[in-house]
């Protein structure tokens, strides 16, 4: 059975560990406040859940899922992330956590930064544009018309067949937009992002092209 650590219990965390349980998946999740905080959402999701230290979680996954904001300080476990393929969930919102000029320039992405801080790892945008609730309201299994798809950017194949099988498990299609330095084109203020879950694979395929650099928010 594949395990999948999750590194952030907040709403996203929580919605992509209630679907992957949900698909069959494992899941070790973790927080910033300790495991011992996470006892009421274990209880919830069951058997197939267990908390740990956000180490603790990055060396129980098969992949790890990042949940949590990416900080120019870096805050996760660089050893214990190495050699895996990381799903990063994060959005750059400036409100929240400052200006980094790198990414207002439109020098770098956020999932570059995470790649940069995370050298041995092998990072994959995913789950950006999609309200957490809706991993499970939107779900349909494969090949239901119109189901709904979530896109990808990585600068390793691997890493997106495994963000793609994942997809696939909980019940959305992928569109491939990489590598990460396009992954901006999901983000805050742009068509896919504004849509949501609520876009086909052709739907989100038309909204990543027509992403423009001024719509950050």
């Amino acid at each position: 059975m594949t395990t999948i650590g999750i590194i952030g219990a907040g709403e996203v965390g929580s919605q992509v560990a209630r679907a992957a349980i949900a698909s069959g998946y494992e899941v070790v999740i973790a927080n910033s406040r300790g495991p011992e905080t996470l006892a009421d959402l274990i209880e919830e999701l069951g058997p197939s859940a267990r908390a740990a230290t956000a180490a603790g979680a990055a060396t129980a996954g098969d992949f790890v899922v990042v949940a949590v904001p990416l900080k120019l300080d870096n805050d996760m476990p660089v050893a214990e992330l190495a050699g895996k393929v990381v799903l990063d969930t994060n959005n750059y919102m400036a409100w929240r956590d400052g200006h980094f000029p790198m990414i207002e320039s439109g020098e770098k992405t956020i999932h570059q930064l995470r790649q940069e801080q995370l050298p041995d790892s092998k990072v994959v945008q995913a789950f950006t544009h999609i309200k957490a609730p809706r991993l499970l309201i939107s779900a349909r299994p494969a090949g239901t018309p119109d189901r709904h798809a979530m896109s990808v950017s990585s600068n390793y194949p691997e890493a997106v067949a495994v963000a793609t099988r994942l997809y696939d498990d909980i019940g959305f299609d992928t569109v491939d937009n990489s590598p990460l330095r396009e992954s901006w084109r999901c983000g805050p203020g742009q068509p896919a992002w504004n849509a949501h879950a609520h876009q086909t694979k052709a739907e989100l395929a038309v909204n990543l092209a027509s992403a423009q650099r001024n719509a950050l928010a």
